[in-house]
């Protein structure tokens, strides 16, 4: 519709600027000491939305940080889309890697780099100017709910009760979230799925105090060395997952689901070249694509203990500690992989340590139909907007509240995603493209457009 695009054009330069004032708060959800900047962040996505032409938009308290939640009803007759995002940030450590500082977002070749700029400040703001755009230009084809989240990266533990508080407000249609990726800005794609979480901690303890490692060491076990052990033992020669009864539950897919997942446009030595590595790892037997999208995994997120400051210090630590985290597939139960492999861990500990697991927190492995109005309106945006019709993919992240809202508020999800993998999320020097958050506040219009008249076909 040209009048959208013609808005767009008009403040396309108030839309990027306030993208960058969002970015400047660092709303890390994982630390206190950023709890008032976190309630900050939630107060100015309000301030937004009404901005924007909601009609209502409040922030609502949970037992941790707030979510925002805004709605424009149009007609109680139309189909209403609840789009979700989330305001809350990744720490944003180690600093010392950051070109520039995490939360001082700056343009550079066309791209804005900091903390949430693709993961997912950039990409929940387009929602908010694409139902501006929609709203100002008197073109909203269905009603819009709008729910923004300040807990995503630390597990959505609060989402839970307030979809069950909520159900009556939150009726709606389908749910539309952008916080995955695509393949190029070249070749668009759609997520059709992602990959569950059973998140882990580990403690391994041995003397009940850290000793000089001259006097002790060689005598007592090192719980370092240890945990190293053990976290090594977690997969075989094959890169198999070793914790019994892991892949009990897992989908296997068809030849020809494989196939299709293969086809998709992947150059395995740019790929090498971008990450700076010399040979892609994973299970024996799976090409990366499927490593990365339709098997489990089990990955170090983090090891310390002893000594790791400056200089030396010759200490047999007491305590060592690991974060696992075990990317789960269909159908798979993020509680049941977490139980096995407390069961697991617990078994393989040598005496002269204990051992301690707590689980953190997990979510469901999800698989969106392809073949629903929601999935097609996607498509057909996409294709509208990029020239060409998006290619089906499956991702390898996890976003634990899609299978959350499908189980409390019975709606299934389109993934409309722009970011793409190379944009550091969760890592130093995260970025956005200019041209991908413009693309889509250009994109999403046509997705409500499309759902509207698809809807009661």
């Amino acid at each position: 519709m040209q009048v959208w695009k013609e808005y767009q054009l008009q403040n396309k330069d108030r839309f990027l600027d306030e993208l960058l004032e969002l970015l400047r708060i660092p709303s890390v959800s994982a630390d206190s000491k950023y709890k008032s900047d976190v309630a900050r962040c939630a107060e100015a996505v309000k301030e937004h939305l009404l901005a924007a032409g909601a009609d209502t938009a409040e922030v609502c308290p949970t037992a941790g940080h707030p979510i925002v939640y805004g709605e424009k009803m149009v007609d109680p007759s139309l189909p209403t889309v609840l789009v979700y995002g989330h305001y809350d940030v990744q720490p944003a450590d180690p600093l010392n890697l950051w070109h520039s500082g995490p939360f001082e977002p700056v343009i550079k070749d066309g791209k804005i780099y900091a903390r949430g700029a693709c993961d997912d400040k950039g990409q929940m703001y387009m929602h908010i100017k694409a139902l501006e755009t929609m709203a100002k230009t008197n073109s909203l084809p269905c009603n819009v709910k709008v729910m923004i989240e300040g807990e995503e990266e630390v597990g959505s533990v609060n989402l839970g009760k307030f979809l069950e508080d909520n159900k009556e407000r939150l009726k709606a249609d389908i749910v539309l979230v952008s916080d995955t990726s695509m393949i190029s800005m070249e070749t668009p794609s759609i997520e059709s799925g992602l990959r569950g979480l059973a998140y882990m901690e580990v403690e391994v303890t041995g003397p009940n105090r850290d000793l000089h490692s001259g006097v002790y060491g060689g005598a007592v076990a090192n719980p370092a060395t240890i945990l190293c052990k053990m976290i090594a033992s977690l997969h075989d020669e094959n890169n198999h997952i070793t914790v019994k009864g892991f892949y009990d539950k897992v989908a296997e897919l068809s030849a020809a689901e494989r196939a299709a997942i293969n086809n998709a446009p992947f150059d395995i030595e740019e790929y090498k070249k971008d990450l700076g590595v010399s040979e892609v790892w994973g299970e024996k037997g799976y090409t990366t694509l499927e490593r990365t999208g339709i098997r489990p995994t089990l990955e170090v997120n983090g090891i310390w203990g002893g000594y790791t400051g400056e200089g030396a210090k010759t200490v047999l630590p007491s305590k060592a500690y690991a974060k696992i985290s075990m990317r789960l597939v269909p159908h798979q139960v993020s509680d049941e992989i977490s139980d096995l492999f407390k069961t697991h861990f617990e078994s393989i500990a040598p005496a002269g340590v204990t051992v301690k697991v707590t689980a953190h927190h997990g979510g469901e492995p999800v698989v969106t139909p392809t073949d629903s109005p929601a999935y097609k309106a996607a498509a057909k945006a996409i294709e509208t907007t990029f020239g060409k019709d998006p290619i089906p993919t499956r991702g390898g992240g996890s976003i634990p509240i899609i299978a959350l809202f499908e189980r409390t508020l019975g709606l299934k999800t389109v993934l409309l995603g722009f970011g793409l993998d190379n944009d550091n999320i969760h890592s130093p020097n995260e970025k956005y493209d200019v041209a991908n958050f413009y693309k889509g506040i250009e994109t999403i219009p046509y997705f409500h457009k499309y759902f509207a008249e698809g809807f009661n076909k």
